[in-house]
């Protein structure tokens, strides 16, 4: 760079036009795309570099939550990362996220998670895969499952405050999912074009036991039913629900969902026909070492101790060695501690949403460690598979 960039927040409209420009420039876009976008995001979520009154690169924050152990985590879902053309491979990128990681440090936020278009420069600034982000497809004849045990309703219009309390149930026992703020759920719930979308609750209106969100679009071989939200709470909304999916068999031939690759509702199918028609993973960077580790929730019923070395690149507060004391789901941190557990701020991210075990990370050269210190880790971040239905 032969000048220097200064980091903030939008400071005025010209900053304004010049990120949704840039937006509309990176993601191939038109303008009204942008805005549209910008306005759910909101002015006050955008960082810039900029120099003088030019904006060079820029982002959006999500500030939200992420499930873990039982347990909610602030976490902030960093999107929409842009660097005009004439600035990139400069390391512009680099310059803006370490910015913005700085600021996330000091604003107290554990931990951060995004979707990467490369790998390469947000394992740069201390990013690795954390969880999966899969899609599902399934031909609505091989369902094969015929149990109306509940009542269903249609419920519209839609309003994401119908279905939030239901949601949450069931994300706060799947490690990776959200605690949708507002601009996710409204593009959870959006319809493009001409599409109109049709919500179901599942059980007793006083008592719901799951609900089904989704549109219809022409397909090859007939309709595909596309999964906009879902959430089942009991074994009986499964049965229900499969039932419903399998009811459109006339004139629906497929049904896709977003879900975790390892999807356990598939188990009251007849046959293995449903398939993952795309996957990509999300990156979680630990932005705060004690304090993400002290508010994740733990297995209940173990009393154990994890003696960690970390190495940061980037923010040095969180080098060095952190004792990690569990006991009955929770998690104690405090400095110091015998270091027999070493590993980068990238191999603690995979460890610390169970996407990676231990021993896979030892293997990979990320992880050194005592075998009592990888057992000990092992039960400490054992859990259910990291994933997560919303991409953002």
């Amino acid at each position: 760079m032969t000048f220097s960039l200064n980091y903030s927040s939008l400071r005025h409209p010209e900053d304004e036009q010049q990120i949704k420009k840039l937006i509309s420039q990176c993601f191939a876009e038109f303008l009204t795309e942008s805005e549209t976008y910008f306005n759910r995001i909101g002015s006050q979520n955008f960082r810039i570099l900029h120099h003088n009154d030019q904006v060079i690169a820029g982002l959006a924050i999500y500030f939200m939550g992420q499930w873990y152990g039982e347990n909610l985590i602030p976490m902030a879902g960093i999107a929409a990362v842009g660097v005009a053309p004439e600035h990139r491979g400069k390391g512009v990128a680099f310059q803006l996220l370490s910015h913005t990681l700085e600021e996330l440090y000091h604003s107290g936020y554990p931990i951060s998670v995004l979707y990467p278009a490369t790998q390469v420069l947000y394992r740069k600034v201390g990013y690795e895969q954390g969880g999966s982000y899969c899609l599902w497809e399934l031909p609505t004849d091989t369902i094969q499952i015929s149990e109306k045990n509940l009542p269903i309703t249609s419920i519209s219009p839609i309003n994401y405050e119908q279905f939030e309390a239901i949601y949450q149930q069931q994300a706060r026992k799947n490690n990776g999912n959200l605690d949708r703020n507002f601009a996710i759920w409204q593009k959870t719930l959006e319809v493009q074009g001409k599409q109109e979308s049709y919500a179901y609750l599942i059980g007793e209106k006083n008592q719901p036991e799951g609900y089904v969100i989704f549109t219809q679009e022409k397909g090859t071989n007939g309709l595909n039913l596309i999964l906009k939200d879902w959430v089942l709470l009991t074994s009986d909304s499964v049965k229900h629900f499969w039932s419903f999916m399998a009811a459109h068999r006339s004139l629906a031939s497929q049904v896709q969902w977003r879900s975790s690759p390892m999807d356990s509702t598939l188990l009251l199918l007849p046959e293995q026909t449903a398939k993952i028609k795309y996957q990509k993973r999300w990156m979680l960077r630990v932005v705060n070492v004690p304090l993400a580790l002290s508010k994740r929730g733990y297995p209940q019923g173990i009393e154990t101790e994890l003696h960690l070395e970390i190495t940061d690149d980037l923010i040095v507060a969180n080098n060095g060695k952190f004792c990690l004391r569990v006991s009955q789901g929770c998690g104690e941190v405090t400095p110091g501690g015998k270091c027999n557990f070493r590993l980068n701020i990238r191999g603690l991210a995979s460890l610390y949403t169970g996407l990676f075990t231990p021993i896979q990370l030892q293997l990979l050269g990320d992880l050194d460690a005592t075998p009592d210190a990888i057992e000990a880790a092992t039960i400490i971040f054992s859990g259910s598979t990291p994933w997560m239905p919303d991409f953002f």
